[in-house]
């Protein structure tokens, strides 16, 4: 029959506008199947086939839009939505079926196996019917697995009990045939077999139910998570925004063992536990043994899987080897967790986060390259006392740390250096290396920028100050800028003491230039290694005056007293009717503090000085090669220290019109400077024809600065030192005129008459040059060379932290030292205390510089390469050379 229509039949009604897809009968899928290739959607059409095809109840449904091959619908459609079709289904060679019998053969057999179902309700979402097989699903499992273990546990019971039967019988018939022999029966055996019978029972139903125990507990977590799982999809099929209840119980799970210590180890004893009690009821299930022997079976079967091997009969050996499986799986977590543990002891231990119980300790916090020098002194400080702890604390790993200090080339003595790895910023890491019961804690400045570096260290000083259980000992801050100390002195208070090391090496580098020599006698006094300042009261002192204290240690050098009377001050070198009161203490300058005592005065000859006259200052004129970060402040020392007239050279790459406005900004006022001349030249330190721009030979002192942008490394701020330092001990060597050839003797061998280093050396005899030297290793190269009159500015900085941090009242005496008023070491010739072909000991000398107001600490023969401070002879008397010269301590002129 063709599918167009009639074109005398009267058109359709306006309302009926499917007329090219019929509704689809009870035995044909739904349209949508029906029709894939549809560019329209047609959701009005059920996903599931209908149950029940009722035309009665049939309401037209909308349909897609659509280009139509007709513009009329065919008769037959025309009919059927006038007169509803009879019940049962149409034939199906009817040709208004045509245009789907195409599918009909596709889908018969998903028709035939779909179950029927009901239509969905309008308005209820996809997701809960198609969850709710699942759930039916899981609970017909749940039902069939009950059913399983019920028959097998049946089965089990009705061995046993057969078991149970033929026992008996053979008792009966073991008891009948001693009847007939004996022709006797015991009335009390039958009475016996029957109460036997009557008590088993009970017991039957108890092993029953005690099995059903087991694995009712066995399945219920199963069942719970099914169902947790199932309730969490219908809520996200609702709500997508709430959190999943599986995920909220993974989440409380994952918080309880994280936040718990002892949470795994709890869970696995809880787990054994759980499965030694489940084996026990299941071994009393389906065994004859007492409930406490199945209990003690099953621990015997969890701690050695190879016990399950006697087990007889196929219940208890199913129940023994579950148990047996179970008790691998609780050994390999206990394992895990015990290597767990281990690892992270080990970890703990390797990574320095354990914690550090010691009293009266020296603890640093920080690592810089000052602290192989920190450790050396500390070490020398501490060998008098049979050794000591030092706790170093930085944020670096602990056997990185460990590696560094062994490779460091000096003896501990007995010192044992403890190395954690945390931040000073953090309490519980403060607390990690007991800081409250540290002596002395000292912090070390960070290399790179000095604001950054200062920043830090003052957030140190405020953890430290916030420690609940407060400091025993004092805090010693090494500050790279002068003008951070005020602050964090605010900040510590009372505590803290701070070293300025940029600002106390420029003050050395300056006293160094005008006095040749005196580096290596800061070096012997600020160091342990030989002599250094000590405080001490001395009751048998007091009422003495400082004139006879000066000759009353013959191992010691007075040279000033902490006045108890006003508040401990320290005065440097006071007048010498001076009379010691109670409480007053006596600086001294000594090997050790149990090296030196008083001693009875000795007889000593005061005598007079030769001469008496002041020490004239003439003008001088002096170089500064490089920019340093605190120029202005040397600039200022300088002009104090210098006569008027002098002339100040500054030769470096800072453009001129830049200088001061940076000089300005740094805290310089020009107006200030009474005594010398700025003269400005611009130029390259490491280029030989800008320093042969320079008069190099007409200077008094040359100071070599790390310049300030290469001042963050080390090494190659004193490779440039190094290539300056060269270039103009040439560059004078050439303009000097010619000259004896000179030969010095060193360890090493001699050098001969016009060789280059003897050039050098006969250049250095014209001009002190100091070189600001940051990496310890380029020390020996200097030393050898004799070339030059160095400063090593780390090995010294580590020196005055390691002072101030056995004894914080040294502090006082080097910031007076360093100071531009009050007192200072001077280098002084013997003809201002001696006569030709004078006789005198070394107390003479001491009394004869009184008269100057001054205080001799040590010497240096002539020929020597060093100083001696603090001699030991004091009382023999020798004839001195007019060459040889004096240490003293005296006011600044």
């Amino acid at each position: 029959m063709p599918l167009d229509p009639d074109p005398s039949s009267p058109p359709p009604p306006a309302h009926h506008r499917d007329w090219f897809f019929p509704p689809a009968p009870p035995f044909l899928p739904s349209s949508r199947a029906r029709t894939p290739r549809t560019p329209f959607p047609s959701t009005y059409r059920s996903s599931k086939p209908c149950s029940v095809y009722s035309f009665a109840d049939r309401r037209p449904l909308p349909t897609p839009r659509s280009r139509s091959r007709s513009p009329h619908p065919p008769p037959e459609q025309q009919q059927q939505q006038q007169t509803p079709p009879p019940p049962s289904a149409p034939r199906r060679r009817d040709p208004r079926y045509a245009g789907v019998r195409r599918d009909d053969a596709r889908t018969a057999a998903s028709v035939k196996a779909a179950p029927p179902t009901a239509a969905p309700v309008h308005g209820r979402k996809p997701a809960a019917s198609a969850i709710t097989p699942r759930w039916s699903g899981m609970l017909s499992a749940a039902v069939i697995l009950l059913c399983l273990a019920s028959l097998l546990r049946r089965n089990f019971s009705l061995h046993d009990q057969v078991y149970h039967l033929q026992e008996q019988l053979a008792v009966a018939t073991a008891k009948l045939q001693s009847c007939i022999v004996g022709s006797s029966l015991d009335m009390s055996d039958i009475d016996f077999l029957y109460q036997d019978d009557n008590i088993t029972m009970p017991n039957r139903s108890l092993k029953n139910f005690s099995l059903l125990i087991s694995l009712s507990v066995l399945y219920a977590p199963l069942v719970i998570l099914k169902y947790i799982d199932l309730v969490s999809k219908i809520r996200s099929s609702r709500d997508s925004e709430e959190v999943p209840i599986n995920k909220r119980f993974a989440y409380r799970v994952d918080i309880f063992l994280s936040l718990h210590p002892y949470a795994k180890p709890l869970v696995l004893l809880v787990a054994t536990l759980l499965l030694i009690a489940l084996g026990g009821l299941a071994l009393y299930g389906v065994t004859d043994d007492s409930l406490t022997d199945c209990l003690w079976l099953s621990w015997t079967f969890v701690a050695d899987s190879g016990n399950h091997a006697n087990a007889v009969g196929f219940g208890p050996k199913l129940v023994s080897v579950s148990i047996s499986i179970g008790g691998m799986l609780v050994f390999a977590m206990m394992l895990g967790l015990v290597t767990d543990s281990i690892s992270e002891k080990f970890d703990s231990l390797r990574k320095g986060r354990s914690e550090v119980i010691e009293q009266s300790h020296t603890l640093i916090l920080g690592w810089s390259d000052k602290l192989g020098s920190l450790l050396n002194q500390i070490a020398i400080a501490n060998e008098s006392l049979g050794g000591g702890t030092i706790v170093v604390m930085a944020e670096r790993d602990k056997e990185e740390m460990e590696a560094d200090i062994a490779k460091m080339e000096f003896d501990l003595k007995g010192t044992a250096v403890i190395c954690r790895s945390g931040s000073p910023l953090i309490l519980a890491d403060l607390k990690k290396v007991s800081v409250s019961k540290a002596r002395a804690i000292v912090v070390l400045a960070e290399e790179g920028n000095a604001d950054q570096s200062d920043a830090r260290a003052l957030r140190t000083v405020l953890s430290l100050t916030g420690v609940k259980e407060g400091l025993r000992g004092h805090i010693v801050v090494e500050l790279s800028d002068l003008d951070n100390e005020v602050l964090v002195k605010l900040v510590g208070g009372d505590l803290v003491e701070t070293v300025v090391a940029h600002d106390v090496i420029g003050r050395l580098m300056i006293q160094c230039a005008r006095q040749p020599g005196l580096a290596q006698i800061w070096e012997d006094i600020l160091g342990f290694e030989n002599c250094e300042f000590y405080i001490k009261r001395w009751p048998k002192l007091d009422g003495m005056r400082f004139e006879d204290v000066l000759i009353s240690f013959p191992d010691a050098i007075p040279c000033g007293i902490k006045v108890a009377s006003h508040g401990g001050k320290i005065i440097l070198n006071p007048d010498d009717c001076y009379v010691l009161q109670e409480g007053d203490e006596v600086i001294v300058i000594a090997e050790d503090d149990d090296t030196y005592a008083p001693a009875p005065l000795p007889k000593v000859r005061r005598g007079y000085l030769p001469k008496d006259f002041v020490v004239p200052k003439s003008p001088e004129r002096i170089l500064f090669c490089g920019w340093r970060r605190d120029i202005e402040d040397m600039i200022m020392v300088l002009d104090a220290f210098l006569a008027p007239g002098s002339e100040l050279w500054m030769f470096n790459e800072v453009p001129e019109v830049d200088r001061e406005r940076k000089l300005i900004d740094g805290g310089l006022d020009f107006s200030r400077l009474d005594n010398i001349t700025l003269v400005h030249r611009e130029g390259n330190a490491v280029i030989r024809r800008h320093l042969e721009s320079l008069p190099l030979e007409s200077f008094d002192s040359i100071l070599i600065l790390a310049d300030e942008s290469v001042e963050d490394s080390a090494i190659q701020a004193d490779s440039r030192s190094l290539a300056t330092l060269l270039l103009i001990r040439d560059i004078q060597a050439k303009r000097l005129p010619y000259r004896e050839a000179m030969v010095s003797h060193v360890p090493g061998g001699a050098f001969s008459e016009g060789s280059w280093i003897g050039e050098m050396q006969q250049a250095s005899d014209k001009s002190v040059i100091i070189s600001e030297i940051l990496d310890p290793r380029t020390k020996n190269l200097l030393s050898m060379s004799k070339i030059s009159d160095y400063v090593l500015s780390n090995e010294l900085v580590s020196m005055a932290l390691a002072m101030v941090a056995e004894d914080r009242q040294i502090n006082d005496v080097l910031e007076e030292l360093f100071a531009e008023q009050g007192n200072e070491m001077q280098i002084r010739p013997s003809d201002l205390y001696l006569r030709d072909e004078e006789e005198l000991n070394f107390f003479e000398i001491v009394l004869r510089a009184r008269q100057r107001k001054e205080i001799v600490i040590g010497y240096r023969l002539e020929g020597a390469e060093r100083a001696i401070i603090n001699p030991t002879d004091k009382v023999s008397r020798r004839r001195w050379s007019p060459k040889d010269v004096f240490v003293v301590i005296s006011e600044k002129e």
